[in-house]
């Protein structure tokens, strides 16, 4: 912790560190001053058991790189991956807000369609272009001042989700809360692609409108049963006023079986804005 005080002031490579902004499984993130572009920044600092091997090293170079050549409102912007003292960090766009998370309960239920909307955006553009997020949840979306929604953290879950599903629901910085949003074929250690991603998209959705998860063990194994065998209730159940249409929308989204999910978060995409213009 002593380390992370001191950091602030200094400058690392051309980056002045301004401030702290926060701490989480994948670093610390610091808010910085791009020297050179004369432009604010958040830089990423990964943990150093992250950075050990070469081969992880060059595995996360490859994911970031692949992610940076991202280029959509709704996803963060990554400007560049570089390495301080043997330890790897990202400089990506600053983003003024709250996550998802810090903003629940302030949501309207308006907000919540057209922030659906935005996330299924800037999910279905990094498909596109064969980039699956692994680790869709509250944390990882931003809401900037101006309403406009970002995903966060491209190119970083591959990297941390790698390993057996026990050490991945066991591992430092993984609570109930993340294994919530997690697919069946995650909970079971399966191979997982975009689809995987619609599912935990579902589960945001869900609880963006109802204000519940609609998988809520009490623990990790209670979790993971109900999320591999037992059926979302339908939104309906929860909040009456919630329109069949928009059930059928979020519950495709969760379907057990990848083959039977929705197939394109585009689609969900175009579905939420049909049902908004109705």
């Amino acid at each position: 912790p002593t380390k992370g005080l001191s950091m602030i002031g200094q400058t690392i490579s051309h980056y002045k560190i301004l401030e702290k902004l926060g701490e989480g499984g994948m670093g610390v993130v610091y808010k910085a001053e791009d020297t050179t572009l004369k432009r604010i920044v958040a830089l990423k600092f990964l943990p150093p058991h992250l950075s050990s091997s070469e081969q992880d090293k060059a595995r996360f170079m490859q994911e970031a790189q692949a992610a940076s050549a991202l280029n959509h409102p709704n996803v963060c912007t990554i400007h560049a991956i570089e390495e301080h003292e043997g330890q790897l960090f990202i400089a990506m766009e600053f983003v003024d807000g709250q996550t998802l998370r810090e903003k629940r309960g302030a949501i309207s239920f308006k907000q919540a369609i057209d922030l659906g909307i935005q996330i299924a955006d800037g999910l279905a553009a990094a498909h596109e272009k064969g980039i699956v997020h692994r680790d869709i949840k509250p944390d990882n979306i931003m809401i900037r001042k101006d309403g406009i929604a970002q995903i966060m953290d491209f190119g970083l879950a591959k990297f941390r989700a790698s390993g057996s599903k026990i050490t991945r629901l066991t591992k430092e910085g993984s609570t109930v809360g993340t294994a919530g949003y997690m697919s069946p074929e995650q909970i079971q250690g399966q191979d997982t692609d975009h689809r995987s991603d619609i599912f935990s998209y579902g589960v945001l959705l869900y609880e963006l409108l109802t204000g519940q998860l609609p998988f809520r063990g009490g623990h990790e194994t209670a979790l993971a049963y109900e999320i591999v065998n037992v059926d979302a209730p339908p939104m309906s159940s929860v909040k009456p006023e919630i329109d069949p249409s928009l059930d059928s929308i979020v519950l495709e989204c969760l379907e057990k079986d990848p083959r039977e999910r929705t197939q394109s978060v585009a689609q969900v995409s175009l579905d939420l804005k049909r049902y908004k213009r109705e």
